[in-house]
């Protein structure tokens, strides 16, 4: 029977349904914890934070929600990319602007080549903990606690630089205030206009082979704009502007909850500091804090979904975080890795295609496929990215199901930090311009590569 707004009435495995509060996540297991120090003063942070505005609103949260249950049944796409981890330091006007651009410029060959509209949300304005293997580093003999992000520590390597700071929090959110002003100042004066989208270029990329393939696409919509408008008599002025939303992996939850509240006249609670936080793959455990925290808010929740899941850990987990299978609510990124697609992905899709869940299926092929050279580099290779994407949404068409939107950690900047595309970026390459501090990402290139061959893809099924 296919499940439709409906409550769970049984707990998945005897698992206790407590009363959710939004500081209900402290009395789990929590996974990747910090140990801060002053506690006194991590508490007054918290405070500090919980007093100043929200970042996002409630209503930019339902309408992400809305978009989302569009991409579950296939009538749109959503793209979602960025850093890997933000560094306060690149809170600049121009690194915003070319995170901006690389996200138009995908975006507009994925419309293009889904002929959908495509919901655009960065890893941007928060993105600034990161999960780790290991909870300490060691150097020459030396051991400390491992960077976990700008909002957590810092990155140089001495006891004060990794000491856990509760101000770094505060820290947090006065970058992502800034970086979000900033980019909705952009698609708001017209950066982001679709009759101009001739201006979103990045001139270092001009010499790739791709750039006239995306210049005759770029031309083709112009032309059909201009058409549309010439028939109608009047200019479209919802071409002028696109929606963009903002996601981050809900980490530090002293940082989610300090913004987390109820909103008058609605019902619940919305996490403010996003319009949808994740859950890493390293904190999807069932009766932790992550969970525990996510299944109480309203955002929609992404859950990134690895090898190691079976059918029935998955199936617990959405009854948890979205139990009265709401469209658009959750959202299930997988990352397998491209020799493990075709063999660890069909059943977990055909479970829940089977129960009838409602949930938006998004690819991140970055996860999966990172290794280290032998000169100890982080890198992925951009034959196995693209491998697993194509695999991906060739599993859910031959499943009957919707593969509904691609997840990508990629930057607008000429970086050498993932090897291959078309630019020729090989190993020894890495040294040159390798700037992330955590894992390898799309350059501006890889990226736009990236997207027009994922758009021949789309273009060429039936």
């Amino acid at each position: 029977m296919t499940r439709r707004f409906q409550a769970r009435v049984v707990p998945p495995k005897g698992l206790a349904v407590n009363v959710w509060t939004p500081n209900s996540w402290t009395t789990h297991d929590l996974g990747q914890s910090v140990a801060y120090p002053d506690e006194a003063k991590l508490r007054a942070t918290m405070d500090e934070i919980a007093r100043l505005p929200p970042l996002v609103t409630s209503w930019e949260i339902e309408a992400l929600r809305s978009q989302l249950a569009l991409a579950s049944s296939g009538r749109a796409f959503l793209l979602q990319g960025g850093d890997c981890a933000e560094s306060f330091d690149d809170c600049r006007a121009d690194s915003v602007e070319v995170k901006i651009k690389i996200l138009l410029q995908m975006s507009l060959l994925l419309v293009h080549g889904t002929r959908k509209p495509v919901i655009r949300m960065g890893r941007i304005a928060g993105q600034y903990a990161k999960p780790r293997s290991s909870a300490v580093e060691v150097r020459e003999g030396v051991s400390l606690p491992s960077y976990r992000g700008d909002i957590i520590n810092r990155m140089g390597f001495s006891a004060d630089d990794r000491e856990p700071r509760p101000e770094r929090l505060l820290r947090g959110y006065e970058r992502a205030a800034l970086t979000l002003n900033y980019v909705r100042a952009l698609v708001d004066s017209g950066f982001a206009d679709l009759h101009h989208p001739e201006n979103w270029d990045i001139s270092f990329a001009n010499g790739s082979e791709h750039i006239e393939e995306y210049e005759r696409i770029v031309e083709g919509i112009r032309s059909s704009i201009s058409f549309m408008e010439s028939v109608t008599g009047r200019p479209s002025s919802r071409l002028d502007r696109v929606e963009f939303y903002t996601s981050h992996e809900a980490l530090s939850l002293h940082y989610e909850q300090a913004q987390t509240r109820s909103v008058p006249r609605k019902s619940g609670h919305y996490n403010l500091s996003t319009h949808m936080p994740w859950i890493g793959a390293r904190t999807a455990e069932l009766r932790g804090a992550h969970v525990e925290y996510c299944r109480g808010i309203q955002n929609p929740v992404g859950l990134k979904v690895s090898p190691s899941v079976t059918p029935e850990q998955l199936v617990a987990l959405v009854e948890v975080l979205n139990p009265h299978n709401v469209p658009g609510k959750l959202v299930l990124i997988h990352r397998m890795g491209v020799g493990n697609v075709e063999r660890m992905l069909p059943p977990l899709v055909e479970t829940l295609r089977r129960r009838g869940d409602h949930v938006v299926w998004v690819c991140d092929p970055m996860h999966g496929n990172t290794e280290v050279t032998a000169d100890g580099i982080k890198t992925r290779r951009f034959e196995n990215i693209l491998g697993e994407l194509q695999r991906s949404f060739e599993v859910h068409a031959s499943l009957g199901s919707v593969l509904g939107g691609v997840h990508f950690e990629l930057t607008g900047e000429d970086v050498t930090e993932c090897i291959g595309g078309s630019s020729g970026i090989e190993e020894s390459d890495l040294h040159r311009d390798y700037r992330s501090k955590v894992d390898p990402r799309l350059n501006y290139e890889q990226a736009l590569e990236m997207a027009l061959l994922v758009t021949r893809h789309l273009r060429s099924t039936p």
